[in-house]
């Protein structure tokens, strides 16, 4: 893409003449001011495609010019042009972000030649830029099915969370799709051409995670031989997700309340801290709240990742999803042609999947594997998956007094709760569902679970 319009900031005349007869004759749309305040209110007036500007001006110099067209007029590339003595001010614009820099004097083809770089890396940023849309337009945000009453009511916090900077807790089991969730809060923000990066703090060792996240200076270690940017750092602009973020050790929940608050990082080793413009997010499977009352996670920590919460449901609470996250699956496995019988699809929708979504995947990958059949008969799933279809045990109307087991009592007054339901409607199951908050589908599987039918 050819950077048509530049705006020439420079308190000499004979540069701002000299590159405005330059490049006007290679058909450069210019316009030339003398100092940084001029041109700040040229950039908020209208766009330009680059600034050339000098960093030593009156009024603002370059370098405050650059920070501040950085918030003005984000898409403006900005070239900085420093005499014999000032090359340290303009790395610090390149810092600041500026693109290149020209020193001065400079001939007309250094001119030339740095706007030619520019144009290419802002066509090749524009390509990139348009490939990924084509591709989220494709897949929708994230692949996030939401189908059932439950996703789509986390569609709607997604939705409405997403254009803002808010913090996000987002709760579920392993394997639900906490990180689609948040993938798809990025994808619909303002950052989605910005990074989104994701660290399971639980897969650090806790002496490596202050690093990983906030970086370290040159030496801060035995083997820290060269400075390394940390996540937050990586993340600039975009998104970070902080998932098993209750695996956090103790110690460093501090550090991240302070990132959380101030916006700014201090590389491990470092004694200066650097602005950070990051939104983060946070995933986690275990009860933080419990967590806080246990004294294992710091309380303003959890009420500042917690500003929104999200739960994702459990697979077995959304069983309706299971033909639309099958084909999907299938599709993403290259077998889109192939289907599912309708007798391995009930198989599929009446088992409990504890490992969730993930798990799901993971058995419609092994019946691909071994099955040469156009259409996924329930041989080719695993063996749980199949007895599921198998009679299922009655619950006892009450609990043995001497049986102390919290997931029997939890299944013998679900099931009591089910059956007054439907004792309570006639045997109305729609009406039933309604009572139990449940889904239709849910309500059937639960039904047969418990030998209620």
């Amino acid at each position: 893409m050819a950077l048509r319009s530049i705006l020439i900031a420079d308190d000499e005349e004979s540069i701002r003449h000299l590159l405005t007869v330059l490049l006007t004759e290679r058909g450069y749309d210019v316009r030339a001011v003398s100092d940084g305040e001029e041109a700040l209110r040229e950039l908020q007036a209208r766009d330009y495609h680059a600034l050339v500007t000098d960093v030593r001006m009156p009024k603002l110099d370059g370098l405050a010019l650059v920070r501040a067209a950085q918030a003005a007029s984000p898409e403006t590339t900005i070239i900085v042009m420093s005499a014999y003595g000032s090359h340290q001010l303009a790395i610090e614009a390149m810092k600041a972000g500026a693109y290149d820099y020209l020193g001065k004097p400079f001939r007309p083809d250094e001119v030339l030649l740095v706007l030619r770089k520019a144009e290419e890396r802002e066509r090749l940023r524009l390509e990139n830029l348009t490939l990924r849309r084509e591709i989220a337009r494709a897949r929708g945000p994230s692949q996030l099915v939401a189908e059932s009453p439950a996703m789509r009511e986390v569609m709607r916090v997604v939705h409405k969370v997403a254009p803002t900077a808010t913090t996000v807790l987002i709760e579920g089991e392993s394997g639900t799709g906490k990180e689609v969730v948040a993938r798809a809060i990025h994808e619909l923000s303002p950052r989605a051409e910005r990074p989104f990066v994701a660290v399971n703090c639980g897969a650090i060792p806790e002496q490596l995670i202050e690093s990983e996240l906030f970086g370290h200076a040159k030496g801060a270690f035995t083997d820290a031989g060269t400075a390394k940017r940390g996540l937050f750092e990586e993340a600039e602009g975009g998104t970070l997700l902080l998932d098993e973020v209750a695996e956090l050790p103790l110690l460093l929940q501090p550090a991240l309340l302070r990132v959380l608050q101030e916006s700014e990082v201090r590389r491990v080793g470092d004694t200066r801290s650097a602005k950070v413009d990051v939104r983060v997010l946070a995933a986690t499977n275990r009860d933080l709240a419990a967590l806080v009352q246990a004294g294992r996670f710091r309380e303003d920590l959890y009420y500042r990742l917690n500003v929104v919460g999200v739960k994702v449901p459990p697979l077995r609470e959304r069983l309706e999803e299971i033909p639309a996250l099958a084909a999907r699956f299938l599709g993403r496995h290259g077998a889109a042609a192939r289907r599912i019988s309708p007798r391995a699809l009930e198989l599929l929708q009446r088992y409990r999947w504890p490992g969730n979504v993930r798990e799901l995947e993971n058995a419609l990958e092994r019946a691909l594997v071994l099955s040469e059949e156009e259409e996924l008969e329930p041989e080719a799933l695993p063996e749980a998956v199949r007895s599921a279809g198998a009679a299922p045990e009655p619950v006892p109307a009450s609990l043995d007094p001497d049986d102390f087991s919290v997931k029997r009592a939890q299944r013998v007054m679900e099931a009591d709760l089910i059956r007054r339901a439907l004792e309570h409607t006639g045997g109305n199951r729609t009406r039933a569902a309604e009572l139990l908050e449940l889904s239709p589908r849910a309500l059937l599987y639960k039904i047969r679970e418990y030998g209620l039918e």
